[in-house]
């Protein structure tokens, strides 16, 4: 899953790709290097971002999703968005997938609208807003059992609005409301995340975590922190990894599903 952030502010890349014509040119960039779906998002959800509500985040996104779309018929297209007006106008534009670190509890509308649509919804882990996750971060002594208990609580709840099992994606949410350590231990116990019938996406990309384990502020700098975690993954059987850097990860993830295969 390539990034596109359409936002001026997001962590790593934000004001890069937030005009229609330069989001398309790196959504065909993305695609030519491997990318199997596009994550197009128009908040940005580092820490202390400020949300800019559902009318700017329509404009901002259905012209660069409008062009894609026209430039590329059969990509699959996913919108990193918890409101539920925004999903709307995306899956009317043309969107296929919704991606939502919220996992419903944003938008009450969210679960009836993705019911209604029937398309895949990525159900993530976290708590809290990007204003106060940073201070909840407390799981007890076993922080993966904390996260997939959450998960599974999240999933009842949009199976009973109507979401089927089928639709559903797990995002542990590296880096929502965890610490490092935190992080690390999901990753290094991620084959308890990976559950029979539902796919697991991982968010690794140049993340904080990544920064503090290799003294790195710069976020564009932690590529190969990032390809770490990635062949980490595709060793446990994560089904999507959504990162920035496309072409080397499809490299690192057909090696390391070479070296580790599944099933």
């Amino acid at each position: 899953m390539g990034v596109i952030n359409l936002t001026p502010d997001s962590f790593s890349d934000g004001g890069l790709f937030n005009t229609p014509e330069r989001a398309l040119r790196q959504a065909t960039r993305q695609l030519a290097a491997g990318a199997a779906v596009l994550d197009l998002g128009a908040q940005s959800t580092r820490p202390g971002a400020e949300e800019v509500g559902a009318e700017e985040e329509i404009r901002r996104l259905i012209p660069a999703l409008k062009q894609i779309r026209a430039a590329h018929p059969q990509a699959v297209l996913s919108v990193d968005t918890f409101l539920a007006p925004v999903a709307k106008a995306a899956l009317e534009a043309g969107a296929d997938w919704i991606n939502d670190v919220t996992g419903g509890r944003r938008d009450p509308a969210m679960l009836p609208l993705v019911a209604g649509a029937g398309c895949p919804y990525v159900l993530m882990h976290s708590r809290g807003d990007s204003k106060t996750m940073d201070g909840l971060t407390d799981y007890g002594s076993d922080v993966v059992a904390a996260v997939l208990g959450a998960l599974e609580e999240a999933s009842a709840r949009a199976q009973h609005a109507g979401v089927t099992r089928d639709q559903l994606i797990w995002d542990p949410g590296l880096g929502f409301a965890k610490t490092t350590e935190q992080n690390l231990e999901l990753l290094q116990e991620l084959e308890r995340l990976v559950q029979p019938g539902v796919p697991l996406l991982l968010g690794p990309s140049r993340k904080r975590f990544i920064g503090a384990v290799l003294d790195e502020p710069r976020a564009k700098a932690r590529l190969w922190g990032t390809a770490a975690v990635c062949a980490r993954a595709a060793a446990a059987g994560v089904a999507i990894l959504r990162v920035h850097d496309v072409a080397p990860i499809v490299q690192v993830t057909k090696m390391a599903s070479a070296l580790w295969p599944i099933g």
